[in-house]
């Protein structure tokens, strides 16, 4: 499976002629990220779903901090109807950097999440639920029937990555490179035995951060948003992994905390842009897609996508098209 991400910095309409593009260009999926300073995640996947036939549609990922996790398992259900059962439900703990600026921090992170999905598959499976764990619910149930909804966890480190292994369908891992997936790929493997047969097949999805252009500086230059924020998040194994210095990473993150921008993006080394990001011509990105493949099962093409976002929806179809022949 292959699907972009998109991020709702721009208006909503634009945001489902893109869905549209992408549906054209023969994407799979099309996932909405989230962070309170931008627009609303579930507003725009409703546009997306309005104006697209076929691709599947979900948050990728939403959090289960800010919102109660049972209004959250509605939401993703009533999108799944609007969308005629083309929704998916990615789930993970969030960008730590924004969440802090609401008072939230990531105590129980492994916990609050596997507890939301599967109080959510509970909520679908139409029966009423109490729940007192690292959130609360009494007796809560929907009005309404709701069909089966994948779940995909948005994982880097180790524990999520094996808790996503063993309890959901698929995962979205946050990395770019080979390196990264293959270290995943171990992960999933060691929890085979600990896998459900009911639960069926995972899908290791790679949720690279690419920017795609004809010329290859302006695609690395767009790629310095979303490599911050990928490299102020990333758990210290995953830095070391690549040689980036923890402490770079952390000023890069307090600098998103304080809302100084310019600065974490400045603060971002090439070694950073190589290791957490896919950025480059289609050439460049159709041989990275490639290696990443012999280790993850779909490839999730997030932000920033390019310097101008139209254009790289394209281009990525013609990677794609590139790829089947």
């Amino acid at each position: 499976m292959y699907a972009i991400e998109l991020t709702p910095e721009h208006p909503v309409a634009q945001l489902a002629s893109f869905a549209e593009q992408a549906e054209s260009n023969a994407l799979d999926a099309v996932y909405v990220s989230h962070h309170y300073n931008n627009r609303d995640q579930f507003m725009s996947l409703t546009a997306m779903a309005e104006r697209t036939d076929e691709v599947l549609l979900g948050p990728g990922i939403a959090n289960p901090y800010e919102t109660h996790p049972v209004t959250l398992a509605s939401r993703v259900a009533t999108l799944d109807e609007l969308s005629g059962g083309r929704a998916v439900f990615g789930i993970g703990p969030g960008d730590k950097s924004t969440l802090s600026n609401l008072g939230f921090d990531h105590d129980d992170a492994l916990r609050r999440v596997l507890e939301t999905f599967t109080t959510a598959r509970k909520l679908w499976d139409g029966e009423r639920v109490n729940h007192d764990g690292t959130f609360e619910a009494v007796d809560a149930g929907l009005n309404y029937e709701v069909d089966e909804i994948p779940v995909y966890v948005g994982a880097q480190g180790p524990h999520m990555t094996r808790m996503a292994a063993k309890h959901a369908d698929g995962a979205l891992y946050n990395g770019a490179h080979p390196k990264d997936l293959a270290w995943a790929r171990e992960q999933v493997e060691e929890m085979a035995d600990e896998r459900p047969e009911e639960y069926g097949e995972f899908d290791l999805a790679a949720y690279a951060s690419v920017s795609v252009a004809e010329d290859e500086a302006e695609a690395r230059e767009a790629a310095r948003p979303p490599v911050a924020f990928v490299a102020a998040g990333s758990p210290p194994p995953v830095l070391d992994r690549h040689g980036i210095d923890h402490e770079a990473a952390d000023d890069i993150g307090q600098a998103i905390s304080a809302g100084e921008f310019t600065a974490a993006f400045d603060g971002v080394t090439e070694a950073m842009l190589d290791a957490f990001c896919i950025a480059g011509t289609p050439e460049a990105v159709a041989e990275r897609t490639a290696a990443l493949e012999e280790h993850a099962d779909s490839v999730v093409f997030a932000s920033p996508l390019g310097p101008d976002v139209e254009t790289a929806i394209d281009l990525l179809g013609a990677v794609l098209d590139r790829r089947s022949r």
